[in-house]
This record gives C-alpha cells, structure tokens and sequence, in this order.
C-alpha cells in the first residue's frame, strides 16, 4: 500500500513522501486506511516544518553525541572490532497515554505471576507436585539452580526487576514475545536515547508532553537501598558487571555513574565471615546490594559454575546468611524458559484467580505430547527454539527449511524434545525508519521495564524500541545490525521535572573525597596514564622525524635523520626498526616502516598500538571519568585510522598530540584528588620520567662524528622556548641536558617527574600514616638522589654527554622498571581465587 492518499489531506505531514507500509503487518504511523494515526499528527507536522535535509543533519548531530559519549555494543562474532556505535533513529515510537496505562497494568500482572511461580519453584514447589508444571521443563532448564533453593530474596520480592519484549500482532494487539528476568539490559540505553533526543529535537521533545523517564530511575534507586540488610545511609550499592567485553558494558558504566553505584568486576569482591566484601586499597569494604549484570550461573564458581571467572566464590553463601542483597536474586533466570509461556494461562488462573491480561505469543512446549505433534505436524508454520540458548541449538525459522533440514529439525526435538519450544510465527508490527530521504517500515520490537516498589511494581513510561536491519529482515537484534528507538509516552499534559537521584527537598549531608577505589580500577588508570605519555612521546618523536623528512629538499643530505630515526625505534621499542643489522636498508626504504610505526595497530610500540590500549584501559573505568574527557577519547579512538602519505600522517598527528594534550588537562582539571586520580598520575610521571630518560639516551650518543641534535631534542621535549628565552643562543649539550634532566622548574623534567612521584606516593592512604619510607618511595629517592648528586648547580657547569652520563641514565631506567614492577606488586596484584577442581554434579 502507498500512502499517498495521507499526505493529500495533511501536507504537514508529508515528511518524507512515499511512505509504503508492509502488507499483513500493523503499521505504527499509518492506519489501514492509509490515515495518519492521530498520535504523530503533531510531530509529522514538526518534522515536515524542518524538512528532511534539517532532520538528516540532526541525525548526523545525534550520531556525534553518541561517537563523543562512547555509546556502543558490543558485538561477540567480530573480533576485529567488537565494538559498535549505539545506532538511534530520531523517529521515536509513539503511545498514547490511555494505551500505555492499559500495558502498565497487564505488565505488572505478569511479573507479579511471575514472582509467585518464582517462589514457588524455590519454595514449596507446589506447582510441580500438583502437575501445573512439568518437572522436565523446570529441572532440565539450565536457569534453575537448585543450590538457591531456601535463599531469602532481596525485600522478600523474588523478582525485584522485570523486562519484557513485546510485539504487535498484526491486528494491532500487543503480544509477550519473551520475559526477561535474569539481568534485564536495555533501561540505560533507553535513557541515553531519550537524553540525546532532547538535545537535538529540543522543541518537539518539550511539546510533546511526554512521560518522563527519571523518575523510574529514582525509584529503582531507593528500591535498592530499602533491600540492603543493614540500614545504613546511604547503603553500599555495587554493580557487578562481567567486564568491558561484555556487550552491554557501556549501559553498566553509565548506570553505575548516573545512579552513583559503584561498578566492580568478581575480582574486586570477596566473601569473609559469610560477608560480602568490596577490596580496595583502603582495605575491605562491606557491600549491602548488590546489582548484578552477570549470569546467575557464572556468580559463583564454588556452588554453580566450576569454571566461571566472573564472579565471586562464596558469593550464594553471603546470599544464604541474608548480609548482602543480591539483585535480581540467583536463580531467577528459571522463568526466562519459553516453554514455560505455554503455560501461563492456566497459572494465571491458578495462582491470581484472573485470566492472563497481555498473552505470550502461541507456544506449544515440545516436552508435552501433544504439543510436540502439533510443531512436527506444523513445522514450516512455526518458529522453533531451544528453551535456553546454547551453541549447537538456534532458533529456526521452520518456513526457510527445505525438506531434509525439516526432516533432521525433526528428529532433534524428537530426541530430546523437553529443550524445544515452537512458536507461531507472527508478522512483527512496522514502525518508520529514516533511511537517506525516504521513510521506511521496519518491524520493530519494544522491551518494557519494571522495577519492584513497595507490593507491587513500578513501570518506566517508555522503554526501547529495536527495528530490524533491513526491509526485509524479520529479525530484531542488535547483534545482528538492530537499529534503536526512543519509546515516547505521549501525556495529556506536561509533566514536571523529576530529579534523577535525590528530591530536591532532601539536603544529603556533605560528604568530601571520592569513592573508594579496587585494585583493579587503580591498575587500570596506571595503565591510562602510562599509555597517555607513551602515546606522546612515541607522537613527539615521529613528528620531528616526519618534519625533517618533509622540510628537507634532499633527505641524504640531513645529517640528524639517522639519529632520530633510530631514537624512534628506542623510543618506542618497535625493534629491529631503524637500529641493529639491516639497519641501513630500512633507512633507504624508510617510509614503510615510518608508517607501520605509526598506524600498525598489531605492531607492539606502535602509536596507533598504544592509542588502543589507552583507548582499552580507559574503558574499562570510564565510570571515573568525566564526559569531556570521554570525548577526547573517543576522538582519539577514531585517528590514524587510514592509510596515506608522510605528509597525511603529519597531519594526522598534530591532531592526535593536541587530543593527548586535552586529555592531561582535563584529567588534571576534572578528576578529583582522590585515590583513583594519584595512580593516573604516577602511571603519567613514571612513564613521563623514562620517556624523556630513553630519547635523552638515544639521542646524546658517545661517539658521532655528525654531532648531536640538540634542537630537536628540545622540540621533541617542548622545551624549545624556554632555551631560547634563557640563553638566546644555539642548543648546547650543557643547558640542553640540565633542561631536561636537572631543572625542577620543567615540567617536563626527570627530576620534576621524580618530585611529583615522591609527593603523590606519599599521598597514597594504604600505608596510613607509617613514617618508614615505602619500597616505592625508596626507589623514587635513590634516583633522586643520584640525580642531583651528579649534576650541577645554577651557575655552574653543566652536565655533558659521556660514558658517565650515559651510565647514569641506564641506572635511572633501571630504578623507574623496577618502580613499576614494584607498584604492581604492592598495589594491583590479584588474590589467588579459590575454584572447585572438578564440577559440580546437579
């Protein structure tokens, strides 16, 4: 059907023209005779007044503030580039207020029959031993977990958090297509949506008079603190993730950092006297919630899983003693199970007295007989499931299959038909997608959220929306190229603005310093700092050697390229390079290996190598940092991406030394002076210290007949102004050298750097107020005392290149590797983590 007979009544609205719903599927913007729904009379009308070259460049202005935000997801089967931008098309879906209300109340009914059968299934479970539920449909599913059995749930609600996945039919009834009750995902991206909508669809956000989403936020927030066992204020909330390779990591960060909870991996917690514990460098820390993004099977490796490295040993026991509130509790990915869909109704009808309000889609469990005839009988009709995700079983579309793969689906389930389900195949609803100029119908899919509050449950007046890749794609997933949308509830009024975290007529008490800081979140912002510098001094060098390479008319005739290539490889230790056997011919051909150093991101040493592994360290405490600094990141993430020439590459990366630039000052601008900020300074000093010690070294050698190039060392170590303003004279050895080693006034120094470890080592509250010296500190003084011994005084002469100076450099790298080797031990190192040697029999 072409809609054009819409677009003759309402010439507003006619943004774009050409608008073809899919035939048999509910459309979300058209009516079946081709009328606009009245709900996007407005907005159409807006968007026709911008016009679609203004909405496409607002789109782009959206894909910016998410590339600038790091919005991604992660993608398992690409690990070349896991990572992928958030996808968000501007064109929200609308719901109507009247609608929406008649949803909130079928969704609370169904996760309210959902914790009942939950309770009941680690309870009494008295719906198997009456034969509600077969016991081959709960115990062969791999989210039951009989060790939870008899562990208190978290404010005695078994389900405090619920999502479900809904669907249009195609007469426009909405339908359960899953449950989502293990860790349900998608709440912060939805809130990100929303947050980027309203910056750049201002006007039409505002008018709109839609629900707003903070509110549910707040609610979920003190929902978790009404659960912590002790009633401290506030509670230790702790959000446990899997990692940054997840691939929801991006909404667990932004979670923890919007709400103020605290983001930890299984590392950073532990279980002492039946307690669970937060490490941190300030010791042992008590967590009262804890919200988890890890499967409940991989939570802990001593009662479930043997061989999961995620979560924390002894963790159910902490559960069992009711000292920590575990969120959603283990276990409760029991009801996740499709096959339990088929039997719904009837428990619905058992356990509140009332029909089920919003059906599952058509599900004939394969365990039960008759069920698994009709799926046989029915197979190219239907969709065939497991009913829990694994390798070697997918979901099967039954209308794709030739005969013999019918055939051999057939006599899978037949061998085990308690793990299929078959479902009825039903043509997804469509909503708009702006693709180039024209608007097109993509089937769509809504995941609704809940949250427990006091007897019942609170429903976020929206939600996220995920259109299907293509046309013709029936598929809805992100993994699989999804595109998102903003969910817009549609209020017959304005409504007021709600506080994310605190009302404003609650004044929280002042509170100085900042959160307390794992082992791992410090070891991860060493490494931030460390690769910061390495990234610019490796940036600094390759500059200067690209500056001579391109300013010199005849490059055999600069005496200093030689040297400075070879402190490139030094600097940056991407050997054999431009030193050792060969050494020449790399010189000859030198622009290939010029351009591996810099863009080669599999070559250890590289700058491109380094930029990742900042970009990589930086990720995974990206809840520290603040949104500007997050920017330049991700800026820095997307450089020295392509391939070009010398002259490219030179402009590539002056851009990249100006991001490096921005990104010291805003950590040095941003961050607080707490622990977290200390050990990105010191990974910044002690990597800043050896960088300047090994260009020093590498470019002030014993014996070169073509002399030292002392003014490029000065650039290399932006110091060129300060020479010139001092001695308004040629670079010397003497000045250069006190300069760059002796001068605690430069703070680009050895002795400066020393200084500042000195200080933010003694800054470090682990070691309390001892007033023995750390080995650390030890370290850091014996350099700086050697240092100093060795060099001159103001007005005295200065130091020179030599067989001592030389010497003393190479003692100096050696204190500063043991330096850090020294930090690693004392600070990042990880407890050994007990684990069962065989698994555990079920």
């Amino acid at each position: 059907m072409t809609v054009q007979t819409a677009s003759d009544q309402m010439p507003a609205a006619s943004f774009p023209a050409g608008y073809h719903p899919l035939g048999g599927a509910h459309d979300e913007l058209y009516a079946r005779d081709g009328t606009l729904r009245p709900q996007w009379e407005y907005i159409m009308r807006s968007l026709g007044s911008l016009g679609a070259e203004e909405f496409g460049r607002r789109g782009g202005e959206a894909r910016r503030l998410l590339r600038e935000s790091g919005v991604t997801y992660n993608i398992y089967d690409d690990p070349q580039r896991p990572e992928r931008p958030w996808p968000l098309d501007l064109l929200p879906v609308l719901v109507t207020s009247a609608e929406w209300q008649t949803i909130e109340q079928a969704l609370i009914q169904r996760a309210e029959l959902l914790e009942l059968i939950l309770a009941d299934l680690y309870g009494a479970r008295r719906l198997i031993r009456t034969g509600l539920l077969p016991p081959e449909l709960v115990y062969g599913h791999p989210g039951f977990l009989h060790s939870c059995a008899g562990v208190p749930a978290p404010g005695g609600r078994q389900l405090p958090l619920y999502a479900a996945d809904l669907a249009r039919a195609p007469d426009g009834d909405l339908i359960v297509l899953g449950d989502r009750t293990q860790a349900p995902s998608g709440a912060g991206y939805a809130l990100e949506n929303r947050v980027v909508l309203s910056r750049v669809l201002p006007s039409i956000v505002r008018d709109s008079h839609l629900h707003r989403l903070p509110l549910f936020f707040r609610r979920l927030r003190e929902m978790l603190a009404r659960f912590a066992p002790r009633q401290d204020d506030p509670p230790s909330i702790v959000l446990l993730t899997p990692g940054p390779g997840n691939e929801t990591y991006f909404e667990h960060s932004f979670l923890a950092s919007r709400l103020g909870f605290m983001l930890a991996q299984g590392d950073d917690l532990t279980v002492r006297d039946q307690r669970l514990w937060l490490r941190t460098l300030d010791g042992l820390k008590p967590v009262d919630v804890l919200l988890r993004r890890v499967d409940g099977v991989f939570c802990d490796p001593l009662e479930l899983r043997a061989d999961s490295l995620l979560g924390t040993p002894g963790l159910l026991q902490a559960a069992r003693h009711g000292t920590v509130a575990i969120v959603n509790p283990l276990g409760s990915s029991a009801v996740e199970n499709p096959g339990l869909m088929a039997f719904l109704p009837a428990l619905a009808r058992q356990l509140l007295g009332e029909d089920l309000k919003l059906p599952s889609v058509r599900t004939w469990w394969c365990g039960d007989a008759e069920g698994r005839a009709y799926v046989i009988e029915h197979l190219g009709e239907l969709v065939v499931k497991p009913v829990f995700s694994h390798p070697s079983r997918f979901t099967v579309f039954g209308a794709a299959l030739d005969a013999a793969a019918r055939q051999q689906l057939t006599e899978r389930i037949r061998a085990q038909p308690h793990l299929f389900v078959g479902q009825e195949q039903i043509a997804l609803s469509t909503a708009p997608v702006l693709i180039g100029a024209q608007l097109e119908p993509r089937a769509m899919v809504l995941r609704a959220f809940l949250a427990a509050e006091n007897d019942g449950y609170i429903v976020m007046p929206g939600g996220l929306c995920r259109v299907a890749p293509t046309r013709q794609s029936a598929l809805v997933s992100n993994q699989v190229g999804g595109v998102s949308k903003d969910v817009w509830v549609l209020a017959s009024e304005p409504e007021r603005e709600t506080a994310l975290l605190l009302p404003a007529d609650q004044r929280p008490l002042l509170v100085r310093g900042g959160q307390a800081v794992p082992g791992r979140v410090a070891d991860n912002l060493f490494w931030v700092g460390r690769y910061a510098e390495r990234a610019e001094a490796a940036g600094r060098v390759l500059r200067a050697v690209l500056q001579h390479i391109l300013d010199s008319e005849e490059d055999t005739d600069d005496r200093h390229l030689p040297a400075l290539l070879a402190a490139l490889t030094r600097v940056t230790a991407t050997y054999p390079g431009f030193v050792g056997a060969g050494a020449a011919e790399r010189i000859a051909d030198r622009e290939r290996e010029l351009l591996a150093v810099l863009l080669d991101t599999r070559r250890a040493g590289s700058l491109r190598y380094d930029l990742s592994a900042l970009v990589r360290a930086a990720r995974a405490v990206r809840d520290r940092l603040s949104a500007d600094t997050w920017r330049v990141i991700n800026s820095l993430d997307r450089e020295l991406a392509a391939d070009g020439d010398l002259r490219h590459a030179l402009a590539e990366l002056e851009r990249v030394l100006l991001m490096l630039a921005a990104f010291g000052g805003l950590t040095a601008d941003s961050m607080s002076r707490g622990q977290g900020w200390h050990f990105l300074e010191i990974g910044r000093r002690l990597e800043r210290a050896l960088g300047m010690v090994i260009t020093v070294q590498a470019l002030s050698p014993l014996n070169d007949a073509r002399g030292t190039p002392w003014d490029d060392l000065l650039g290399i170590a932006d110091a060129s102004m300060t020479h010139r303003r001092r001695y308004r004279a040629t670079a010397e050895a003497g000045p250069v050298l006190d300069l760059l080693l002796d001068d605690e006034t430069n703070p680009r120094s050895v002795v400066h750097q020393l200084l500042r470890l000195d200080a933010l080592l003694s800054g470090l509250s682990i070691r309390g107020t001892t007033p023995q010296r750390t080995a650390e500190q030890r370290l850091v003084a014996d350099a700086l005392d050697e240092l100093r011994r060795t060099g001159g005084a103001s007005g005295e002469a200065p130091r020179q290149p030599g067989a001592d100076l030389d010497n003393l450099l190479q003692r100096i790298a050696a204190q500063l590797a043991t330096l850090s080797d020294q930090l690693m031990q004392t600070y990042f190192s990880r407890p050994d983590r007990p684990q069962q040697l065989v698994a555990l029999g079920r």
